[in-house]
């Protein structure tokens, strides 16, 4: 779901950006609620399927994993060797293409459609305007990939501990970041942050 809604996010700002006369009558309420209800009914569908297939797994070796949360790669190794975990893996190569990859594919390809629009601005002063509201989704896609990619890159060289706190972090502190990253591209508390620092700054020189 941290992925399918960066995609929706970037969808937000290419319709804003690219069709910014059309953009109220193309993200509408009724179009972004059919969005995030077929984003989750494909995360559930997705997940029970897994759920389903790892359920039918036999066990060759003794079922102890070095984790907190259930995670595709060690429950595959300790599996034993059959067609059915042969269906196993082709579905656990399956689901990062489908949540992580064309996800991200589809994020770029909608940021190459921006950048095109905004070197049609005429003012650089515009375009900087523009690209603003992106920084925010930008930072919060870095934040969400990199782990993932570093992860999924070094999956036969990273260490298991290693993997598992990469992938808790990566659960946690793209949800944490969201809401402050956010907040603090408004207006509003940006005044209030800056009127906060010159009370300190005028407190300490009053104090001195």
């Amino acid at each position: 779901m941290q992925s399918l809604n960066l995609v929706a996010l970037s969808y937000d700002r290419l319709v804003a950006i690219t069709f910014p006369l059309h953009y109220h009558v193309i993200v509408n309420n009724r179009s972004m609620y059919a969005m995030v209800a077929s984003f989750w009914l494909f995360s559930i569908a997705l997940m029970l399927t897994a759920t389903a297939l790892h359920s039918g797994l036999s066990f060759c070796k003794p079922l102890v994993l070095n984790s907190f949360f259930i995670d595709i790669a060690p429950i595959m190794q300790k599996a034993c060797r059959d067609n059915y975990t042969y269906i196993n893996y082709i579905f656990g190569n399956f689901i990062p293409v489908l949540i992580l990859w064309l996800p991200l594919l589809f994020i770029l390809a909608t940021y190459c459609c921006i950048g095109y629009a905004l070197s049609r601005i005429a003012t650089a002063k515009e375009r900087f305007k523009a690209m603003k509201t992106c920084t925010s989704h930008l930072l919060l896609v870095a934040v969400n990939y990199l782990p993932y990619i570093i992860t999924m890159s070094l999956n036969q060289h990273i260490h298991h501990n290693a993997r598992m706190i990469n992938l808790s972090l990566n659960s946690t502190l793209p949800s944490m970041l969201n809401p402050i990253i956010y907040v603090l591209q408004t207006e509003e508390v940006k005044e209030s942050v800056k009127k906060l620092l010159r009370f300190k700054r005028l407190s300490k020189i009053t104090m001195q």
